[in-house]
């Protein structure tokens, strides 16, 4: 199997089912997918089980009851559950592309990591989107975005499928190359090396700290936001708050000034 993609999700049924259908034709088919389920009611079971036959490989669902957010947490049991030794790191609210996992195997290399964007999208054609807009991957197209009102701007150049004009604009591009949980992808022995994901830190920073302690075991990274392409679904996050930053940011200072690589909350102490 050449790559696990690890889709992070909660309680958002109808987002990861459009996530899914952009992963259900995907044109690169040998990977096995892996739902990192951060407490999720029945429901996404039952989504998660209407998809089994569209895929190659059967979906492994990884769960554990509700405390909270504790993506760290549900995301590292998702690593040790996948089988591949590639890991795809995504969102349940990002749709991804059909070449997206294509791309990410195109770019692969032992000694860095990936480092992706997305294209954020309103919530107005977040719940326009259909299954068969992903599909026909009309979701995609600038032209139809704009016919569902998407304003014009410069950030529709992260659509563009031009191989060439995305190889510029990943060179160019002023963006940092941070692991981002939304498209990132990375060995899972890089991983597991540094221990995982931070138990300790919740929502904000938490994928950025896990790509900072990669670059200090020393790992670099390659930009590709142009070329693995994937829309961002609206929502809330009621899970935010400033206190919660704060604590992430002195870890995070803490790390970088110490030159951290393992941390002792991780993989290890699940």
């Amino acid at each position: 199997m050449k790559v696990a993609v690890i889709i992070t999700t909660y309680n958002a049924e109808d987002w990861l089912r459009k996530v899914l259908v952009g992963f259900s034709v995907q044109t690169e088919t040998d990977f096995e997918i892996v739902i990192a389920d951060d407490g999720s009611t029945p429901k996404t079971k039952e989504l998660i089980a209407s998809f089994h036959s569209k895929f190659k490989h059967p979906i492994i669902h990884v769960w554990h009851e509700d405390d909270g957010f504790q993506k760290s947490k549900i995301v590292n049991k998702a690593i040790l559950q996948a089988t591949a030794d590639y890991l795809l790191f995504t969102d349940g609210d990002c749709i991804p592309r059909n070449d997206f996992i294509a791309v990410h195997l195109k770019y692969k290399e032992s000694g860095y990591f990936l480092s992706g964007g997305y294209f954020k999208l309103p919530m107005t054609i977040s719940h326009s989107i259909s299954d068969e807009d992903i599909i026909s991957q009309n979701c995609f197209q600038i032209s139809w975005l704009k016919k569902q009102g998407l304003k014009t701007n410069f950030k529709l150049t992260k659509l563009t499928h031009s191989k060439l004009f995305a190889s510029f604009m990943n060179w160019i591009t002023p963006t940092k190359r941070s692991w981002n949980g939304h498209n990132s992808s990375g060995f899972k022995s890089d991983i597991l090396a540094i221990n995982g994901f931070n138990n300790d830190m919740k929502y904000g920073g938490l994928d950025r700290e896990l790509g900072e302690r990669l670059f200090n075991f020393g790992l670099f990274s390659k930009q590709i936001r142009y070329s693995a392409v994937c829309l961002h679904l609206d929502h809330a996050r009621g899970y935010s708050s400033s206190e919660i930053w704060e604590k992430n940011k002195a870890i995070r200072s803490y790390n970088h000034k110490h030159k951290i690589i393992q941390i002792e909350n991780g993989i290890s102490s699940l």
